[in-house]
């Protein structure tokens, strides 16, 4: 039986064109500067990011954490949506190796409005922290891969600077977010002091993120990447995957969004399921199975048995992620397997 992995995008496998520019990246050791394939990347993606500098981690985790530590002191407090990655799905990191206090804000649709970001803004005043740092993410993973408003970034750009107050973005799929909107890369990231990206989703490499700001701030965020244990070796064998996916894996991307609609359209068509089709922006579709009767992890061994991977979202929502290692017959496969467990009707 095929296994159609639509968990997410992080799933995908090397091609065989990515392992042999992997296998032919000239390779130094990165942690005395001399990779030429990790220092190719590095100045690629801060150049297509409108960045002076760049830096490689093994994962975008590690490159939030450490855009929050080296923008941050212990005791400051940090705005961000409390459904973004950073809050949810990075283990405390910022509480444990920096010292920070989270402001959670529930903006519609993973948004914070700029009007909700100035009133989440503390006052100076001794018995509060400062805030020193805004975080958005851009896709919104838990919002359904939504794309940020350019008009809402440059509204909250705009109060931060009146307040002195840093922007970092967590950027894990900002590649998908500029081809869908046909925004830039560098107009997206010209609000943030930082901007992590990663290669590791919808690029197809094994591993792998960027983080790109100042020159000043990466020479510090070198020093915290190093602490947490991130400094790596001949790591021009990951940063050529990153090359190649640049060159060959992007535009691709506008594919895996055309799947998504597909399948969220057929998804909407199955009378007991419910889904925001405005949400499905990107590669990323949430939908809830309420109706059913079934509890997520219950639906999920089930289609499992059919063969279709999918992740919770909840208690009755999944989640399902197109990307490179899916085609159209997948989507079509996928569709027809919801249909027969959710009590759909066939075309």
């Amino acid at each position: 039986m095929k296994i159609i992995d639509l968990r997410s995008d992080t799933v995908t496998k090397p091609s065989a064109a990515m392992k042999r520019a992997m296998f032919s990246a000239p390779l130094g050791d990165d942690v005395f500067g001399d990779d030429p394939t990790v220092n190719r990347l590095q100045a690629e993606t801060a150049r297509l990011l409108g960045k002076q500098a760049g830096l490689f981690v093994p994962s975008g985790t590690m490159g939030n954490q450490i855009a929050l530590k080296t923008m941050t002191n212990p005791g400051d407090e940090v705005i961000l949506d409390h459904e973004s990655h950073i809050f949810r799905y990075e283990v405390a990191g910022a509480a444990v190796m920096s010292g920070l206090q989270f402001h959670t804000i529930t903006g519609p649709g993973g948004i914070m409005p700029a009007e909700q970001v100035k009133n989440a803004i503390r006052p100076d005043d001794i018995h509060q922290p400062q805030t020193t740092l805004v975080c958005l993410e851009n896709t919104h993973n838990r919002a359904g891969g939504v794309v940020y408003s350019l008009a809402e970034i440059k509204k909250i750009s705009a109060l931060c600077k009146k307040h002195k107050i840093k922007m970092h973005l967590d950027g894990a799929r900002l590649w998908n977010a500029s081809v869908a909107s046909g925004v830039s890369l560098k107009e997206y990231s010209k609000y943030f002091d930082s901007v992590m990206v990663c290669f590791s989703k919808g690029l197809g490499c094994p591993a792998g993120s960027v983080l790109a700001g100042s020159s000043d701030f990466i020479e510090k965020a070198r020093r915290h990447r190093k602490m947490m244990g991130g400094g790596m070796r001949q790591a021009g064998i990951l940063a050529g995957a990153g090359l190649y996916a640049l060159k060959h894996n992007l535009k691709r991307m506008a594919e895996d969004h055309k799947r998504a609609q597909t399948l969220a359209r057929t998804i909407s068509q199955i009378p007991k399921i419910q889904i925001d089709l405005d949400s499905v922006q990107t590669n990323i579709v949430v939908f809830d199975i309420k109706q059913t009767g079934m509890r997520s992890e219950q639906a999920m061994e089930i289609l499992a048995g059919k063969g279709l991977w999918l992740v919770s979202f909840g208690p009755t929502r999944l989640r399902a992620v197109t990307h490179l290692d899916v085609d159209d017959k997948d989507i079509e496969t996928a569709g027809a397997i919801m249909r027969e467990i959710f009590g759909g009707r066939n075309k």
